[in-house]
């Protein structure tokens, strides 16, 4: 199962996190990732948008991950709960290598016009403690789901 989970996620790049905010409404927004060999997903955002300043609050997150543009029977997707913080000194450094890794260009910010907007994100990780992948070419509604171990 971890597998599969891991295989979906290194095929699709943008995840739909959601949050609660202060007065209990919640908001979502669609984010570029890149994922670990642990499951961990690795997020570039602004600490001060709704969803930063909701992620700091509570570090927690849930989510949602799908490929676009599927016909009904090759629907997949994942939908995650689990926590989430703002990485620093050398778990930023390990995460910024994976997310870089996927998304070359935040390597070279100047050629494509991102240094104002790279210099106000924070990089934060997200690790799921739970998991359900949805496929269906394995038959309609076909889900399995995938626990952290502690």
């Amino acid at each position: 199962m971890r597998e599969r989970l891991l295989n979906f996620l290194r095929k699709c790049q943008v995840v739909t996190v959601t949050v609660v905010e202060p007065e209990g409404t919640a908001h979502a927004a669609a984010l570029f990732y890149a994922v670990d060999d642990e499951l961990n997903l690795y997020v570039l955002t602004d600490p001060a948008s709704r969803h930063g300043r909701a992620m700091a609050r509570t570090g927690l997150v849930v989510g949602t991950i799908q490929r676009d543009r599927q016909e009904w029977r090759e629907i997949q997707g994942v939908q995650f709960r689990g926590r989430c913080e703002c990485l620093t000194g050398v778990a930023r450094e390990r995460g910024w290598d994976i997310f870089a890794a996927r998304f070359p260009f935040v390597r070279n910010p100047a050629a494509m016009g991102l240094v104002l907007a790279l210099g106000k994100m924070a990089l934060w990780r997200v690790e799921p403690a739970w998991m359900r992948l949805i496929d269906n070419r394995r038959g309609f509604g076909h889900k399995e789901e995938w626990t952290r171990e502690p």
